[in-house]
C-alpha cells in the first residue's frame, strides 16, 4: 500500500520544517546581533551621556584590548587618592542593550551615596567601543578592564567588586571565577545559567535547535570555580526573559567560604529590579560588610 498525506497536512509539514530551519539559520549566522542588541535603544551607538551630567568626577578612557580594538570606559574616582584608596572600587559590567552612560544613575549611588570608586565600560560594538560584540570579545574586554584597574596606582589598591546585570552578570562570573584573587566580591542580578538554556523561554519555536547557539556563556560552571568570595545575589521574581529559576539554579551552584546573601524582589521585572525597594539598601550593606570583614 502505497503512503499517503492529505495536501494540506503535507503542507502544514513542510511549512513547519521551513520555519525550523529558518529560524536554526537565523539563531546560528545572527545570534550576536540577537544576543547583543548594542544599537538599542536608538541612537545607543551615537550618544552616550556623561557623567558630568550627574555630577560625577571622571576621566574618559579610551583602552587598547590585546586584541587590537578599542574601548571606552568611565573611571569615576574620589579625586582626593587617600580617601580614594580607602573605598572599594566597582567594576559595572553592563546589561546587553544601550550603553554605561544609561547606566550614570546607578553609578551615581555608588559613588554619592555608597562612597565607592567605578569603572565603567561599553563593551566592544557597544556606545563609542569599537568593534562587534560576542563572547570571545566581551571576555577579553572584562579582562581590559581588570588589567587596567589593577594597575592603577590608586584603583590597585582598593577593594574591587564585580557587579553585573543580566549578561554583565555573566561577564562578572566569568571575569571573577578566573581571577577571583583580584576580587573582594561579586554582585550578580537577574542572570542566566547559560544562553543556550535561555532560548527555550526566549523563543520556544526554536528551542530545539538551542545547540547551535555559539554564544555558551556558561555562568553555572564557572560560578563553581569562586571559592572565598563574598556573593550578592539579586533576583526579580518576575523576571519575562531569564526564568527566576536560573538564579536559583546559579545559587546552588555557589560553594564559597563567603558570605552568600540572597535578595528577592517579588515585583521585579528583567529591567525594573534597581528601582523595587531595598535594592540598594541591600547593596549597601553588602559593601559594608566587605569594608569590615577586610579590615
Amino acid at each position: 500500500m502505497s503512503s499517503y498525506l492529505p495536501w494540506y497536512l503535507s503542507y502544514s509539514i513542510a511549512a513547519a520544517f521551513v520555519a525550523v530551519l529558518g529560524g536554526g539559520t537565523l539563531l546560528y549566522h545572527y545570534q550576536c546581533e540577537i544576543i547583543y542588541p548594542a544599537g538599542f535603544p536608538e541612537g545607543s551607538r551615537r550618544h552616550v551621556a556623561k557623567p558630568s551630567q550627574f555630577g560625577l568626577p571622571y576621566e574618559d578612557l579610551t583602552l587598547k584590548t590585546v586584541d587590537n580594538v578599542k574601548i571606552r570606559a568611565y573611571l569615576i574616582k574620589h579625586p582626593d587618592d587617600k580617601v580614594a584608596r580607602e573605598r572599594p572600587t566597582i567594576l559595572y559590567l553592563h546589561a546587553n542593550a544601550g550603553n554605561m552612560g544609561h547606566r550614570l544613575s546607578i553609578a551615581d549611588v555608588f559613588y554619592h551615596t555608597f562612597g565607592c570608586n567605578v569603572f565603567m565600560l561599553s563593551y566592544r560594538g557597544y556606545g563609542l567601543s569599537e568593534g562587534s560584540p560576542n563572547e570571545k570579545g566581551l571576555r577579553i574586554d572584562a579582562h581590559t578592564a581588570l588589567s587596567y584597574i589593577k594597575n592603577h596606582q590608586v584603583l590597585g589598591q582598593t577593594k574591587l567588586i564585580a557587579y553585573g546585570q543580566s549578561i554583565g552578570g555573566a561577564v562578572a562570573i566569568d571575569i571573577v571565577a578566573r581571577n577571583e584573587d583580584n576580587f573582594s566580591g561579586l554582585i550578580v542580578e537577574n542572570t542566566f545559567l547559560s544562553l543556550p538554556k535561555v532560548i527555550p523561554h526566549v523563543l520556544p519555536v526554536i528551542s530545539k535547535l538551542a545547540f547551535l547557539c555559539h554564544q555558551i556563556w556558561d555562568s553555572e560552571r564557572m560560578i563553581e570555580n569562586i571559592a572565598r568570595l563574598p556573593v550578592l545575589f539579586l533576583s526579580g521574581r518576575k523576571d519575562e526573559l531569564v526564568p527566576p529559576e536560573h538564579m536559583d539554579g546559579l545559587r546552588r551552584r555557589v560553594d564559597t567560604t563567603g558570605t552568600v546573601i540572597w535578595k528577592e524582589f517579588p515585583t521585579g521585572t528583567h529591567n525594573d529590579t534597581c528601582l523595587k525597594a531595598g535594592y540598594f539598601e541591600t547593596i549597601k550593606a553588602f559593601i559594608d560588610k566587605i569594608i569590615k570583614e577586610e579590615q
